[in-house]
C-alpha cells in the first residue's frame, strides 16, 4: 500500500504566508470563492484541484521565465 503525502507543509516555512496569499489570489482569478474560514474541505475536489493546478502552472511559468531571463507576462494570459 502506498504511503502518500503525510502532511501538507511548506518546504520553506517562511514561504507559508506567501503561498496562502497566492492560493487566494489564484482562486479569485479563476472564479472560485475562497472560504472565509480558511477551511477548504467544504469545497468540491474539482474546485480545489483547479486552484492547485493553476498555482502549479503559474509557478512553472515563472520558473521557466526566470531560467530564460524573459519578462513575466501579466496573470491570466495563456501561451
Amino acid at each position: 500500500m502506498a504511503q502518500g503525502q503525510k502532511s501538507n507543509r511548506a518546504l520553506v516555512p517562511q514561504a507559508r504566508q506567501a503561498l496562502d496569499q497566492f492560493k487566494y489570489e489564484v482562486a479569485r482569478e479563476i472564479g472560485v470563492t475562497p472560504p472565509a474560514s480558511g477551511y477548504w474541505g467544504d469545497l468540491p475536489a474539482r474546485q480545489c484541484g483547479a486552484v492547485g493546478g493553476n498555482m502549479v502552472r503559474r509557478m512553472i511559468q515563472v520558473a521557466e521565465q526566470n531560467l530564460s531571463n524573459a519578462p513575466v507576462p501579466p496573470a491570466g494570459t495563456t501561451r
